[in-house]
């Protein structure tokens, strides 16, 4: 297989994953995230980085977001939101930071390849992306390894997400820029 050739099927599973993604679902975590008043994230190893990714255009919406783990992470409370993401659906972090939040009155919401997990079942509200994961990569014919076409997914939705979002925030793409830090 030609390079374009791994190419054009890696970006053909990410599509695939991210396709199967509830509009519906989407569009409760939009307003989720729009009415909260305050966000923290989570997730760990390749999802907390793209949970990293979403927070910083979380934040260049205006949104007060956090992660957990950051000195800066404040408590939460009630009319907050913890966001987490659990694409296997069982992470014992993730288990207890949902406790936690709940145990503070927060809502709480999942991003997740398995709906039926412990995790997501938790939760106010779950966006369940349909791709590969850790949890079902035995014997696939993916391209893709382990969780990179749900990591992958997440990308893509996180940024359908944002755009979603600015719609219904009344902010553009000027603001975000705006937002963006000076110290690089």
């Amino acid at each position: 297989m030609t390079l374009a050739e791994q190419i054009a099927q890696a970006a053909a599973e990410l599509v695939a994953g991210a396709a199967g993604t509830s509009p519906q679902a989407l569009a409760d975590l939009v307003e989720e995230l729009a009415t909260a008043r305050k966000v923290v994230t989570y997730g760990c190893g390749r999802e907390g980085l793209m949970m990293r990714a979403l927070t910083m255009r979380l934040y260049h919406l205006g949104l007060d977001i956090h992660v957990v783990g950051d000195m800066s992470c404040p408590p939460l409370g009630p009319t907050d939101l913890l966001l987490v993401s659990s694409g296997p659906g069982a992470l014992s972090t993730v288990a207890a930071l949902l406790t936690q939040a709940r145990n503070a009155g927060a809502r709480t919401a999942c991003i997740t390849a398995q709906p039926h997990g412990p995790d997501p079942a938790s939760c106010d509200l779950t966006l369940t992306i349909p791709a590969q994961t850790m949890a079902n990569d035995t014997g696939s014919t993916q391209l893709l390894p382990m969780g990179s076409v749900f990591e992958g997914a997440q990308f893509l939705i996180f940024e359908i997400l944002i755009l979603a979002l600015r719609d219904r925030l009344g902010e553009s793409a000027a603001t975000m820029r705006a937002r963006h830090t000076n110290l690089e």
